[in-house]
């Protein structure tokens, strides 16, 4: 993780006892040891800021391609597509500890010091396939995500955490209110219809004022950062991360200084852009002349027309113009705002990129540049140039690798031995995980829902049961000793949002070129009579559908 550049943070794989060898050279001809540290490196962008940067810090937002970077679910895989990063911008702290004492991060990370400002808080989350997901399907999928506590634990889900537990968090560290009445939100992250090959998903994350700031115990300020989505049928917010998920740490920890100093209150700092490839698992083999071989499972991207793969285009960066200045009167009886993003308070970032490094096992990977260079094809838009080389087919990452002292050289199929045996070897595919489940007690009881259950069928091949939920009686909010005023101020402001937000508006400008993507159409829902405005489905399970 770099501040410079927005990525997807890394799930350390550990392969059964065993099941893979060490990383080091194997000793017969043709004996295939399976590894995990197959492939690692980050195939990025940065972006332009303006000027005035402290302005343009109320979101962020951009299109990212969907594709299936796998023809099929391989076991003991992540690799995030180009996904987001925010951070509150503490830059006026320069030496004192952002991350309290008795935190994972800093009580184990001293090299994130002396502020411990990059793991303090994010938000992150984004397209991607993740080593936890418990239902591969083949495509990615697209997933919120936050780490509010110094890594202490994330939160990926109106209920859950990311893919790291079966169980829902507990009630006190639930984060995401449910936003939408329209989709849900199921724990193993949001799939699409078939294979979105190099369409686009919209993304936008904004902070706006749900609720006023307070001066309580712990203080807390009014930005909800909120997720936006774009695609073929589905456009608007689909959730928000309650302001308290962010200023609660001060108070837990008894350390006063970090309050106002959470994503609740400070301006988001956000960089560029990057797709990071993390767990690749990978085969080592030996020929006769003892060379060792490697190799890789197919990766593959989209390529256009004109022979380009399109990644990231229109990353925008907005002001409190753009939304949260119209959504705050609004919600203080003013007249109703649209959700759209005012071209006003909008700042299209220029791009720009340089050769991605390689590395297997630590070893220096050689001979990708070969075969494709990332490139910026117009100022807001990101991508990779393919060359037509003979070691990979143009869309394709070359998947042989020779070991040639401490580099590893991407070589053709051809030249692979086949005594070697790497030309016939498959990769272990996934397996299905085990259910998701929520409690029937607690936050998810007390006031409990108004009506459910319902279960519907997913594309990922699982199935996911909701309950229908009054907005303030949801989980999340449980926890939280707010007074009846404050509750039905925000209950009747959802409702009206729920009227007047439909799901076939723009709310963020549409891509400058190219298709949406669809999401899986079972994601969708309709309100019961009776409850169409004012109550969200709240998933409470998901389990293979068998």
């Amino acid at each position: 993780m770099k501040q410079s550049i927005l990525v997807l943070v890394a799930l350390t794989l550990v392969l059964p006892a065993g099941r893979c060898g060490a990383d080091g050279d194997t000793t017969a001809v043709g004996v295939i040891t399976p590894h995990s540290r197959g492939l690692h490196g980050y195939i990025g962008y940065r972006a332009s800021r303006p000027a005035d940067r402290a302005k343009y810090s109320a979101g962020m937002g951009f299109y990212s391609a969907v594709w299936p970077l796998v023809d099929k679910p391989i076991a003991h895989f992540q690799i995030g597509l180009p996904s987001a990063w925010i951070t509150p911008n503490n830059s006026d702290n320069k030496d004192k500890p952002l991350a309290p004492i008795g935190t994972l991060a800093r009580d184990n990370w001293p090299e994130r010091g002396p502020t411990w400002g990059s793991v303090f808080q994010t938000v992150e989350g984004g397209l991607g396939y993740w080593a936890r997901n418990h239902f591969r399907y083949g495509p990615p999928k697209f997933s919120m995500n936050a780490t509010p506590q110094c890594y202490d634990y994330e939160v990926g889900s109106p209920g859950w955490s990311f893919f790291y537990s079966n169980e829902a968090l507990p009630d006190n560290r639930l984060g995401i209110a449910q936003l939408s009445n329209r989709i849900l939100i199921p724990p193993d992250a949001l799939p699409f219809e078939g294979n979105p090959n190099g369409k686009f998903l919209g993304y936008t994350y904004m902070a706006l004022p749900f609720t006023k700031p307070t001066t309580g115990d712990p203080p807390t300020g009014d930005q909800a950062w909120t997720c936006f989505l774009s695609a073929a049928n589905f456009k608007g917010p689909i959730a928000y991360y309650i302001p308290e998920t962010w200023s609660k740490i001060g108070k837990l920890f008894n350390y006063p200084f970090i309050y106002g100093r959470g994503l609740d209150a400070r301006p988001g700092n956000m960089g560029g852009g990057a797709m990071e490839i993390n767990t690749v698992p990978r085969f080592d083999a030996r020929d006769s002349q003892g060379v060792v071989y490697s190799k890789l499972p197919k990766l593959q991207f989209p390529v256009d027309e004109q022979g380009r793969t399109l990644l990231v285009q229109d990353v925008t960066y907005y002001s409190k113009a753009a939304l949260y200045d119209a959504f705050k009167a609004w919600r203080d009886g003013g007249p109703t705002c649209s959700g759209r993003f005012d071209d006003s308070g909008a700042w299209k970032a220029t791009l720009t990129t340089r050769t991605t490094r390689f590395d297997q096992a630590g070893k220096e990977i050689t001979g990708v540049e070969k075969v494709f260079d990332t490139a910026i094809y117009e100022p807001n838009v990101w991508g990779l140039e393919w060359f037509g080389s003979d070691i990979s087919p143009k869309g394709s990452f070359p998947q042989y690798f020779k070991h040639v002292g401490d580099k590893r050289i991407a070589i053709a199929a051809s030249d692979v031995p086949a005594e070697t045996g790497l030309l016939n070897q498959e990769f272990k595919l996934a397996g299905r995980g085990a259910p998701y489940t929520s409690p029937a007690t607690g936050a998810w009881a007390n006031p409990g829902p108004a009506k459910g259950p319902y279960t519907v069928h997913l594309a990922d091949g699982s199935k996911a049961t909701y309950f229908w939920y009054r907005f303030v009686d949801q989980p999340s909010f449980q926890q939280y000793q707010w007074s009846d005023a404050k509750k039905a101020k925000l209950q009747s402001f959802v409702e009206k949002i729920h009227a007047n937000w439909p799901i076939n508006r723009d709310y963020m400008a549409p891509p400058s070129q190219g298709t949406l993507a669809t999401l899986d159409p079972a994601l969708l829902v309709t309100p019961p009579k009776g409850l169409e405005v004012g109550y969200v489905p709240i998933v409470t399970g998901q389990e293979d559908a068998g």
